[in-house]
């Protein structure tokens, strides 16, 4: 119990009203459980003490303990609930303020490692004040004193430096920033513009996890937390820390893999007579196995290709890698026929890859001509987007690549008119509707016939109608779901 033992007066977290700071009422509301005060005991310092009966004391100090504890329960509670960075620093910014008694601040994520991400995030404070609190010297900020001396703060423990845990260094309290010694004067001009009098800065940082950043709380008067609020701000930000660092593993991960799914798709769209091309890829947390594919055939023909691979992460990821191979190989050798591309496909995925299945779409397409060949293995239908129709192809039902001893499906012939717009896509834009299947279909068709006529030219711009108006909120790579993929072909 002494870990959680406040420092200062037992009364503070008991009192009926919370007392002020720097002017301004403490946002740490008392539990409605916490005992009131008894009436006529003194401070626990109080010399007075002594004559006291000892359950009164121990009455009064244990109703302190179990209010601070609640308080903090209920601020992690809130915390472990996020699972974004700026979430996180915009919740710990909020508990803080509670805990120190402030009502303004900032919190900066800028990990030691130098690997990123970095962010700065405000409470109280517009995106201008922001900037402005910046042009102070980074030295002279307490922030930027944690940020820059983490790694000289303290007696480094002995042993390699590639083992040797970080040492933390201690908050930062400006009382009064007018009168505070060796602050540039830079510093006391931002403070009298903001309108801000004191500051308290805690470095986000422990041994384990090391430096991740900082936060700052801001005053309206000259004032610091006492000792007390300083514990318990303490030992809230230890535990925010550990909570950033789990965030900080899991957005560069989904970023490394993010880089590695856009490294096997095509880094350009190829240029081919008669036919403009657009896509729009994103790629969900884990690393989905969602790819598409164009490329120039002999005769200026053209293949495009999208498909899904079953399961989440690096293993998805190479498994698609080797199918979109092996598809150009195909593409090359027997584009003509998009039947006996797929049959190639399913026999090597049966071969290489028994427990994996995968959906996939293959179109041969002759600008020239305006013809198009396609076959698909359990893949959603392309749909035709034009002045006078917008119309899904209609394809034969079929099952999955290695679902099936052998795979087989006819092929479909479509001829595109001028200027209409060929959309092959994958099932993650229609799961990320959240609708039933049905429903999905129909909205999609809903999305690109309201295409306006003064983007039908542009193939990008079908593109993204069709996104804007099936997903309003857009695509938040942070959020769990399946990957998207829409492929645009525009027929002169």
């Amino acid at each position: 119990m002494a870990s959680n033992a406040p420092v200062g007066k037992p009364t503070d977290m008991s009192a009926p009203r919370p007392p002020k700071v720097a002017g301004i009422d403490s946002t740490v509301p008392a539990p409605p459980h916490t005992a009131a005060p008894l009436t006529g005991v003194p401070s626990a310092a109080s010399p007075s003490d002594a004559a006291l009966p000892p359950g009164v004391l121990i009455q009064d100090r244990l109703a302190s303990w179990v209010s601070d504890l609640t308080t903090l329960h209920e601020l992690t509670e809130r915390l472990i609930k996020t699972d974004s960075l700026d979430e996180a620093l915009r919740e710990v910014l909020g508990a803080g303020a509670a805990l120190v008694g402030a009502r303004r601040g900032m919190a900066v994520l800028e990990p030691a490692d130098g690997l990123g991400p970095t962010s700065t995030i405000g409470l109280g404070l517009a995106h201008a004040d922001l900037g402005t609190i910046e042009t102070v010297p980074r030295g002279s900020g307490s922030y930027g004193r944690l940020l820059d001396g983490l790694p000289e703060a303290g007696p480094a423990p002995s042993g390699p430096s590639s083992t040797r845990p970080a040492r933390v260094p201690e908050p930062i309290a400006i009382r009064d920033v007018r009168t505070e010694e060796g602050l540039d004067p830079r510093h006391r001009e931002v403070a009298a513009r903001l309108g801000y009098a004191a500051s308290y800065a805690l470095p986000l940082a422990t041994e384990e996890a090391g430096r991740l950043g900082a936060a700052v709380w801001l005053y309206d008067e000259p004032a610091e937390p006492d000792e007390r609020r300083r514990h318990l701000i303490g030992l809230y930000g230890r535990f925010a820390t550990e909570h950033l660092a789990r965030l900080l593993q899991v957005e560069r991960a989904r970023v490394r893999v993010a880089t590695v799914a856009e490294e096997l798709l095509p880094s350009r769209l190829p240029r081919v007579p008669g036919v403009r091309l657009a896509v729009r890829h994103r790629t969900g947390p884990q690393g989905g196995g969602d790819w598409y594919d164009a490329l120039p055939l002999p005769e200026g023909a053209l293949g495009l290709a999208v498909g899904s691979v079953s399961g989440t992460g690096p293993s998805a990821l190479a498994a698609m890698g080797r199918l979109r191979a092996s598809l150009r190989a195909y593409a090359v050798m027997e584009g003509e026929d998009p039947v006996a591309v797929l049959s190639d496909l399913e026999l090597l995925l049966r071969l290489t890859e028994p427990a994996r299945s995968a959906t996939a779409l293959f179109a041969y397409a002759e600008p020239a001509q305006r013809r198009i060949v396609l076959a698909g293995a359990g893949h959603a239908p392309p749909l035709v987007v034009g002045d006078h129709r917008t119309e899904f192809v209609e394809t034969s039902l079929s099952a999955p690549l290695g679902m099936l001893t052998c795979w087989e499906a006819p092929s479909v012939e479509l001829s595109p008119a001028p200027g209409e717009t060929v959309l092959l896509y994958t099932d993650g834009l229609l799961r990320r509707t959240g609708e039933a299947t049905d429903r999905a279909f129909a909205r999609l068709h809903a999305a690109a016939a309201s295409v306006p006529v003064a983007d039908r030219s542009d193939p990008g711009a079908v593109a993204d109608h069709v996104l804007r108006t099936l997903l309003p909120r857009g695509i938040d790579p942070a959020v769990e779901g399946e990957d998207v993929v829409l492929l645009a072909a525009r027929f002169e």
